[in-house]
């Protein structure tokens, strides 16, 4: 900011000590001008400085000021019928002050009153001439004059009234750009803190579901199988291993920079399979092939593809589940990718937690022509258990849903049991749809089943 920019700013913040000082200084210079104006020395004095006095105000009270100079000015053309210097300066200062800083009407006013009184004052003064052509061309004279300084004063007013206003339109507009973004920011913030507690809900409620159920099962297989602890523990490290894994990536986020996280992860946040480890153990002792490995930190976000591992993980905990595909898969944003895959983890996560011993749980997906079909069902005992309302599963895969525009409906089955079906549409408005046509017709593609 330049000094003249520091100097305005100044004046505006000072305006009654700034005017004030002005019109001080002014009335000195009439004061002495209106001196040598002749025979009335005495009055002229005191005009003088009644004309400039009302100018200390001429922005704080910008109306009241041009009333008194404009009616100083009026008395002293009737008593004298002449015009004295601080009249001629001090008339338009006020003119201009007041179309600047006051209101509309006041200053249409003061211009056509300034006028008319340039007129009154022209022939008044002009009564002094000698015969009647001088009194005409004297009175033509002053009222031209005196009405194109009074015109020009007016049309600079105005120019600068327009520029204060446009920059305050301006300023104004840059401070509600400023709460906007402001707002923006909190808003967005807002919702990335509901992202990552979404994320870390399902993370961290599947991983430690499937780590207990894995510890249940490994304590009771133990008195028949003495190597089912062992099982059981490689399978909640590795399921650790997994989850830690996932919480480093979605938790990076937050630091503005560090190293990358070397610790391995693997799409759908399945468990990796360490080296010559044992294979993960159920609940009746069965033993499931490990889902394989990723090579970096770095691996995608899950997605449809991981419900495989997914179904593998939580039928290696005891529960048996059948995942069943109908129709033929389409290309999703990844978005939408993962609201089904976390749909179905929180889902199979619930059975684990509430549907009791051995429950038979079925997993549809289904692809449909206008819309992407998620089933969960089991014939546990799940529509029964209490609920402490302190989860935010239900909320989470209602929330993630809504943002692609799709539903959510959870309950008890007829006749026992519990169901969540999740749809969403398919040609969503970030949809990486293939551009070759019209989605193919999902009654021509055979069902897809893994069993249990």
């Amino acid at each position: 900011m330049g000094w003249y920019e520091k100097f305005t700013r100044w004046t505006e913040q000072h305006r009654f000590a700034v005017d004030a000082t002005g019109a001080a200084a002014l009335a000195l210079f009439v004061v002495a001008a209106s001196a040598a104006e002749g025979n009335y020395l005495h009055a002229a004095l005191w005009f003088a400085l009644a004309l400039c006095v009302p100018l200390a105000w001429r922005r704080t009270q910008p109306v009241p000021s041009v009333v008194a100079v404009y009616g100083v000015a009026l008395v002293q053309i009737l008593v004298d019928q002449t015009a004295s210097v601080a009249s001629v300066i001090t008339v338009p200062i006020a003119l201009y002050s007041v179309t600047v800083n006051g209101p509309r009407w006041a200053h249409r006013t003061a211009i056509g009153t300034g006028l008319a009184g340039v007129v009154a004052a022209s022939v008044l003064m002009s009564d002094h001439g000698i015969g009647y052509a001088a009194t005409a061309r004297q009175a033509t004279a002053l009222t031209i004059f005196g009405g194109v300084v009074l015109l020009a004063v007016w049309a600079f007013g105005l120019v600068r009234r327009s520029r204060r206003e446009t920059i305050d339109a301006l300023r104004d507009r840059a401070e509600r750009l400023e709460v906007e973004r402001d707002q923006q920011a909190r808003l967005a913030t807002s919702a990335e803190r509901t992202r990552i507690a979404r994320e870390l809900h399902d993370i961290v409620a599947h991983s430690l579901s499937v780590m207990i159920a894995q510890a249940d099962g490994g304590r009771y297989a133990a008195a028949t199988d003495p190597t089912a602890p062992e099982r059981s523990l490689t399978t909640i490290a590795e399921t650790g291993r997994a989850a830690l894994a996932d919480m480093r990536r979605i938790l990076g986020v937050l630091r503005a920079e560090g190293p990358e996280d070397d610790v391995p992860s693997v799409p759908g946040g399945v468990a990796p399979a360490s080296r010559g480890s044992a294979p993960a153990v159920a609940r009746g002792g069965g033993a499931v092939a490990p889902a394989p490995t990723a090579p970096t930190a770095l691996a995608p976000q899950p997605s449809v593809e991981g419900l495989e591992a997914l179904v593998e993980q939580v039928r290696a905990s005891g529960p048996r589940v059948s995942l069943v595909r109908v129709g033929t898969p389409r290309q999703l944003p990844p978005g939408a990718a993962l609201t089904i895959f976390r749909v179905a983890q929180e889902a199979l996560t619930n059975v684990l937690k509430h549907a009791g011993p051995s429950p038979h749980v079925t997993v549809v997906l289904r692809w449909d022509r206008d819309a992407v079909v998620l089933d969960v069902q089991d014939d546990g005992r799940g529509a029964a258990a209490t609920s402490d309302s302190a989860g935010y599963g239900l909320l989470g895969m209602r929330e993630r849903a809504a943002v692609f525009g799709g539903t959510v409906t959870t309950g008890p089955r007829p006749g026992g049991g519990y169901r969540v079906h999740l749809e969403l549409p398919s040609r969503l408005p970030d949809a990486g749809l293939s551009a070759a046509g019209p989605p193919p017709d999902p009654d021509v593609a055979a069902p897809v089943e893994s069993g249990t």
